[in-house]
């Protein structure tokens, strides 16, 4: 119940509830895909502070859980995305990393 809360918050725009609320929720006993989405949820609530390392550090351990759920997710691409177009000059390796893992930008 307290995941749904999350979302919610993040959707009506009280960044701050679903960020506290979500860093706490101890999600271990629900399915990954669940538990992935939930830390989607969590790392656009932090990066809407304008953020990159706690939501980047949430959305990794995102990928490694369930890495074709993150790769294959707007929530992530659309953060990533964001990071990215925030950035002056090159994004750090983790982004840039990130980026071509989920096909944002050319690997090479």
């Amino acid at each position: 119940m307290a995941i749904h809360c999350v979302a919610t918050a993040g959707e009506l725009g009280d960044i701050q509830i679903a960020a506290d609320l979500g860093s706490r929720i101890d999600t271990t006993g629900l399915p990954v895909e669940r538990r992935v989405r939930h830390s989607l949820e969590v790392a656009r609530a932090l990066s809407s502070w304008n953020r990159t390392d706690e939501p980047l550090a949430v959305l990794l351990e995102a990928e490694q859980a369930a890495p074709e759920q993150v790769r294959h997710h707007y929530l992530s691409r659309e953060l990533v995305i964001g990071w990215i177009c925030g950035t002056r000059g090159r994004p750090a390796h983790p982004v840039a990393d990130l980026a071509r893992r989920l096909g944002i930008v050319a690997g090479g």
